[in-house]
C-alpha cells in the first residue's frame, strides 16, 4: 500500500483512513487487485461506491483481505 503512494510503511497505522492518507478509488482498487494476485483470492468492493460516503481505514482492508483468505483455508483452495 504505502509504495501505491510512494510512502514509507511505518506511515500506515491500523486506523489510518486511506482518503485522508492520499489514497482515491483508483489507487485502492490497484492495491486490491495486487492483493488478489498475490494471494489468489477475491475481494469483494464495489468500485462504484468507491470511497465516498465511507472512511475506509487500513484495518477495514486488512480485515476484507483476512476474511478472504479465511474462506480459502476453509475451503482448502
Amino acid at each position: 500500500m504505502a509504495g501505491q503512494l510512494g510512502r514509507n510503511p511505518g506511515d500506515f497505522q491500523s486506523d489510518t483512513d486511506l482518503t485522508e492518507a492520499g489514497f482515491e478509488s483508483l489507487d485502492v482498487i490497484e492495491t486490491l487487485f495486487a492483493i488478489e494476485e498475490k494471494f489468489g483470492i477475491a475481494i469483494n468492493y464495489n468500485a462504484n461506491e468507491g470511497l465516498a460516503g465511507s472512511s475506509m481505514t487500513v484495518g477495514d482492508l486488512v480485515r476484507m483481505v483476512d476474511a478472504e483468505l479465511e474462506k480459502k483455508r476453509q475451503t482448502g483452495q
